[in-house]
């Protein structure tokens, strides 16, 4: 049995994680804890007021990780995008080596699952659709573009609440992936923990004829790839359909 851990910033999409443990069909177990978010926004004045950096900081993070230790999690990850990012490349790095050092165990972000996922998938090229403002979302293509992307295409929604993006359902989501998508873009991201994707990520790549990176989907990718495991789930996209490490 593999035990990943999870940090997940209030209630929108964590429906999400049990069905990726179901879909992953193996000896995986997902646990999810929950940490204060404060102030549910994406504003910019939030972010001067730094309330996204706040969310994700040690303390937050750390009250969470009495209870994963509980589990017996072997790897930690920060399930937010945007609480990641916000802090710059370095300013993540540092968020999650603390992170490591509080968990005794690895750990890393969502924003740092969807740069490994790009170079598991070996993409360079691609469209990003984001829930997020305008500001915010430039901070997330930014960070891409640190981790070596290249992005052809960014759509930005405009969303301040996570709630909000948490009650979209299949037809916001399909106009989002649409509007992001250009015709030179290899893959799309869709970067908010908040949205549920998990669903619809076999009719989005069809639909686009391309691999489609969502930020819950990654996330428990970057999870199995810090406990040494990969695993062949093709309901969960083309990220899962890599042949799974052989263990002797």
């Amino acid at each position: 049995m593999t035990a990943l851990g999870f940090l997940y910033p209030g209630h929108s999409a964590e429906d999400d994680y049990p069905r990726i443990e179901q879909l992953l069909g193996s000896d995986i177990r997902v646990d999810l804890v929950h940490t204060d978010v404060g102030v549910d926004a994406h504003r910019a004045d939030a972010l001067r007021a730094d309330v996204l950096r706040e969310m994700g900081s040690p303390e937050r993070l750390g009250a969470g990780l009495r209870d994963l230790r509980l589990s017996g999690a072997e790897a930690v990850v920060w399930a937010c995008t945007s609480g990641s990012f916000v802090h710059g490349w370095e300013g993540a790095h540092e968020q999650v080596r603390s992170l490591a050092r509080a968990a005794g165990m690895p750990a890393s972000s969502t924003s740092f699952a969807f740069v490994h996922a790009l170079q598991e998938i070996e993409v360079r090229r691609i469209a990003v659709g984001a829930t997020y403002p305008d500001d915010v979302t430039a901070l997330f293509v930014d960070f891409l573009r640190t981790g070596g992307a290249e992005v052809t295409g960014v759509r930005s929604s405009g969303i301040t609440a996570a709630a909000e993006v948490g009650a979209w359902g299949e037809a916001e989501l399909f106009a989002l992936a649409r509007g992001a998508d250009t015709p030179d873009a290899q893959a799309l991201l869709l970067p908010d923990t908040a949205l549920h994707t998990i669903a619809h990520i076999p009719a989005l790549e069809k639909e686009l004829g391309k691999p489609v990176l969502t930020a819950n989907q990654v996330t428990v990718w970057e999870g199995l790839r810090l406990a040494d495991r990969r695993v062949n789930a093709p309901e969960l996209g083309a990220l899962f359909t890599r042949e799974p490490i052989v263990q002797v």
